[in-house]
């Protein structure tokens, strides 16, 4: 497998733990997207209208933590290369470390408790999931943006044969719009169990894709240095 289509699998992998995690945030704490942000301002401005019973702090925090992950891993990656670098395992790492994290406090912890206790697991994981987010965008794989599938959805329908087009990126495009169904599933299946559940399959999810990615990147790198030996001696 080309490393370019290895980056499309983990982001597509990612992508299906988004699904996990906002199934396990709406579902399972309160009604709060804490990787889908279109989610949280929509719920924001009925609730703002007057919605009944439609939660304000949660989704608000959900949305400035976001934005707060998805600076810091912007400042990380910024200096970086283009494609998978060393700072890209590192921001993917603190995702997986800062899951694992989560899975621990609210298998011991009761955040059903206090509204305070529910308010620190969300902001936490979209803190988490606003890392990823910058990560995937800084890594540019076409289309998947791993958080969001509106657009994909979009893109998928406007330039289909149907509307005239070629089908450019058809196949990921649809994959994309399957997996975060098909997490949404897992993740509401999991609350069946416990809620910590959810939370640590996408951590070990995140954990395999940060691995990979991480040991194709040395590799690549092992290779370019090979090749660069090899034309010097020449």
């Amino acid at each position: 497998m080309s490393t370019d289509r290895l980056h499309l699998v983990l982001m597509l992998v990612l992508t299906f733990s988004t699904g996990v995690i906002d199934a396990v945030g709406y579902l399972g704490l309160d009604r709060v997207f804490t990787g889908n942000m279109t989610g949280n301002v929509v719920l924001l401005g009925m609730a703002f209208a007057g919605g009944a019973d439609l939660p304000i702090l949660r989704p608000a925090l959900a949305l400035v933590f976001f934005m707060l992950g998805a600076a810091l891993a912007g400042r990380v990656l910024r200096k970086g290369p283009e494609g998978w670098s060393g700072r890209t395992s590192s921001t993917l790492l603190t995702v997986t470390l800062g899951l694992a994290a989560l899975t621990v406090y609210v298998a011991l912890v009761d955040v059903h408790a206090e509204e305070i206790l529910g308010s620190i697991t969300t902001s936490a994981l979209a803190l988490v999931m606003g890392i990823q987010a910058a990560t995937a965008k800084r890594l540019k794989v076409a289309e998947i943006t791993t958080v969001v599938v509106t657009s994909t959805i979009t893109g998928l329908a406007s330039d289909s044969r149907l509307a005239g087009g070629k089908s450019p990126f058809w196949a990921r495009r649809f994959l994309a719009i399957a997996l975060i169904m098909a997490g949404a599933v897992v993740g509401a299946l999991a609350l069946h169990l416990a809620l910590w559940v959810g939370i640590a399959v996408s951590a070990l999810l995140s954990g395999v894709v940060t691995l990979l990615g991480h040991v194709r990147h040395r590799r690549d790198l092992g290779e370019q240095a090979a090749s660069v030996e090899e034309t010097a001696l020449r």
